[in-house]
């Protein structure tokens, strides 16, 4: 297991419905892929991946989806130009039901890569 993953995350993706177990797990590995700085942790009781202390992104399950979403303010208006609303769920991604509602991997790695540079860039994450 790579340093920055935490096991409390084991933990909530091992307690997740078994549809949303292979999602998480994937996700997870997309984030440490586009991002190897990325450290886990778990906020509001959902894993989020940190990027130099701060949120980069999160994810989460429910009982019928799961959820993904960025920390910073500049992807909601990227993801609605790119994929439309974003406002179907808690993230960013809308309800992820299975690993086909999610967006390729190379537009996911993009995104993720994408929000890595707005959060070395310096504007503000998220509105005070």
């Amino acid at each position: 297991m790579p340093a920055k993953q935490d096991p409390r995350v084991d933990a909530y993706i091992a307690k997740s419905a078994t549809f949303a177990q292979p999602i998480l797990k994937h996700l997870r590995k997309l984030v440490h892929t586009a991002c190897p700085a990325a450290v886990e942790d778990i906020k509001w009781g959902m894993p989020a991946f940190l990027y130099n202390g701060k949120i980069l992104c999160g994810m989460a399950a429910f009982k019928a989806h799961a959820t993904f979403g960025f920390w910073h303010r500049g992807m909601e208006d990227l993801l609605k130009k790119e994929l439309g609303k974003t406002s179907d769920a808690m993230g960013l991604l809308g309800k992820i039901a299975s690993r086909q509602d999610l967006p390729t991997d190379a537009q996911m790695l993009r995104y993720i890569r994408t929000s890595v540079s707005l959060h070395d860039s310096g504007t503000a994450t998220r509105p005070k």
